[in-house]
């Protein structure tokens, strides 16, 4: 079996214009501990492999009060997981990097990598649906901004064009009087892929919700917004049966299967019960802020 070729740009332009030339036929990829897995384990051969980790520029991570926080896609997992700047303003998004994978992982794995392998359990994608967020995907000739939740089109699949690449993340800054949480559900403490993952994120007046924002993980082909709960708690003072409602709602939102980690009917529940200890502990943030 031949080995694929490889290519290393430099430049985006360059790699934009390999991605090109080499349409459906090749694979890019910056940290390498998706793709590299598939072809050792999965047997995932492209012929035409595009490194595009070393292209200059591509790691930042700025926020400033006009354009909210920008993160490139090559900025790590661990950088974003360390930055006082999100810890501070965004920090939902830094918990959840914190809890993916080993460190040596989160040292080499970027936040576009992360989210252009679409797997229904990572980590950064529902606290970033949460959040808002919205990725700048360029081409050749074009570029378009849309939001993340309408990125993610099934398992491992996105609606990114084989000759298009996504460059950036946009987030807006908080609004006063907000929260938000995630909450990861494994089979250890620690290094597992989530069964369930939870996030939550509302802000408040006069301490009634008046935008609230649930994304699930790993329960659905995608990550999803759970918008029948949010509807739920939206213009209402939380109680305990608000809360059961809410959780059972998004539970029934949900789609999960069963697999080597948990059976369908346990991710259910679980959704129930995270969701119920997300909202409380997201409204909760809000007395503090």
């Amino acid at each position: 079996m031949m080995e694929p070729a490889y290519f290393e740009p430099e430049t985006i332009e360059e790699a934009l214009s390999l991605a090109a030339k080499y349409k459906g036929e090749c694979k890019l990829f910056s940290g390498g501990t998706d793709l590299l897995v598939q072809m050792r384990r999965e047997g995932v051969l492209p012929t035409t492999v595009i490194n595009i980790g070393n292209i200059t520029g591509q790691n930042y991570i700025h926020c400033d009060e006009k354009e909210g926080l920008r993160i490139g896609a090559l900025a790590t997992i661990h950088s974003i997981e360390t930055s006082s700047l999100i810890r501070e303003k965004f920090n939902i998004l830094a918990q959840a990097a914190s809890k993916m994978a080993t460190v040596q992982v989160r040292n080499q794995a970027t936040i576009g990598g992360n989210l252009c392998n679409a797997s229904p359990s990572a980590d950064t994608a529902p606290a970033l649906i949460v959040l808002g967020a919205k990725v700048k995907i360029i081409g050749v000739s074009r570029q378009r901004i849309i939001l993340l939740e309408d990125f993610f089109i099934g398992p491992g699949q996105t609606v990114l064009q084989s000759d298009e690449i996504l460059a950036e993340v946009q987030v807006s800054n908080p609004s006063p009087r907000s929260g938000s949480i995630y909450i990861k559900q494994t089979v250890r403490k620690a290094l597992d892929l989530a069964i369930v993952g939870v996030a939550v994120g509302v802000t408040v007046e006069d301490d009634i919700p008046n935008e609230v924002r649930i994304a699930l993980g790993a329960v659905a082909p995608t990550p999803i917004r759970a918008r029948r709960a949010e509807e739920i708690l939206r213009g209402c003072r939380i109680t305990d049966d608000l809360l059961e409602k809410a959780g059972q709602t998004a539970a029934d939102e949900s789609s999960p299967i069963d697999d080597v980690r948990s059976s369908a009917d346990y991710r259910r529940k679980m959704v129930k019960v995270l969701v119920m200890r997300a909202i409380q502990q997201a409204v909760e943030q809000t007395k503090a802020t």
